[in-house]
């Protein structure tokens, strides 16, 4: 595991705030973060015969989104806190894998303990702003990818058009930490998930970080206004 302060604080967030992630998705979100879910699968567009590998997958909502639109062959659901992965566990044995093969285990994404070319898909959900090393995580993935092997990322991003950017960003620095507050107690921690998508870069320069990691056919779109983006990419 990587053993830095940004990694350990990071942690301690997502075991804090695990049992309530998924209600505070559909409230801060209004709901809409679902529609983000499905864009991803979309992008995926897994076959009967894909390996995927789902990086920062949490309480699951990726994994299952594929499970339920475009079943693959498995899933590995990976994520460094515990917390998160107990609740993926419990919505798998309540069906949420829907007959997918689906394995789950804490792994750090910049650590990937997979050979080179165990996956033929590596998916990662709102996981790349929180890494330690954003780039050393990519290059992980490309690792573990078969040749042409693609890596789908759903992540919060710079929405292109000013008037609708400045309202977004009234409501990350207002109305995140307040939810956040009230329904998990942890206004600090919400605090730190705003100034992180605050920070992170906009889409261009993610799409070079991620040519220079290893990948080619580097493309996106934008959701709900350039609030969240997809990306695709192969190896």
């Amino acid at each position: 595991m990587v053993a830095d302060s940004h990694a350990a604080r990071v942690r301690q967030i997502f075991s804090n705030i695990a049992r309530r992630y998924d209600l505070f998705n559909a409230l801060s979100s209004f709901g809409i973060y679902r529609s983000w879910l499905a864009r991803t699968a979309r992008a995926a567009a897994c076959t009967p015969a894909d390996r995927v590998l789902d990086v920062a997958g949490g309480t699951g909502d990726v994994a299952f989104e594929l499970a339920r639109r475009c079943p693959p062959a498995s899933i590995e659901l990976t994520d460094f806190t515990p917390e998160m992965l107990e609740v993926a566990r419990e919505r798998i044995a309540a069906g949420a894998a829907r007959g997918v093969d689906v394995g789950v285990r804490e792994v750090d994404a910049h650590n990937l303990p997979y050979t080179d070319g165990s996956f033929t898909m590596v998916t990662c959900a709102y996981g790349l702003r929180n890494f330690s090393d954003r780039t050393r995580a990519m290059r992980e993935a490309a690792r573990v990818l078969v040749p042409g092997g693609r890596y789908v990322v759903l992540e919060f991003a710079t929405p292109p058009w000013a008037p609708w950017r400045a309202l977004y960003g009234w409501y990350l620095g207002h109305m995140i930490p307040l939810i956040g507050g009230v329904l998990c107690g942890d206004r600090s921690g919400f605090e730190y998930l705003r100034d992180s998508i605050r920070g992170f870069p906009p889409q261009e320069v993610i799409c070079d970080e991620l040519r220079r990691s290893g990948f080619s056919a580097v493309s996106y779109r934008n959701c709900t206004g350039g609030i969240a983006a997809v990306y695709t990419a192969v190896k």
